[in-house]
């Protein structure tokens, strides 16, 4: 029902489309190839090891709902 709506609407011509075109030498020639280099952030060579802070977003972030927990448990005098 969609598909034909949205036929009925847009014009039968693309005159005014226009294509990519690239050679691959200048997609590629920007960024470095190899492994991690697709990441935002470093992982070799780094003064902290790339686990700590890792380690410690994620226990954080798991914590924070058990510290919730028996915060409100001791309010309630269960703890």
């Amino acid at each position: 029902m969609f598909a034909q709506l949205s036929r009925s609407i847009r014009p039968a011509t693309k005159s005014s489309a226009r294509t990519f075109t690239s050679s691959s030498k200048n997609l590629s020639s920007h960024f470095p190839e190899g492994a991690y280099n697709n990441l935002p952030f470093k992982v070799k060579n780094r003064r902290v090891p790339y686990a700590i802070p890792h380690i410690i977003f994620w226990v954080v972030g798991a914590g924070i709902p058990f510290f919730a927990v028996c915060v409100q448990q001791k309010r309630a005098g269960l703890l």
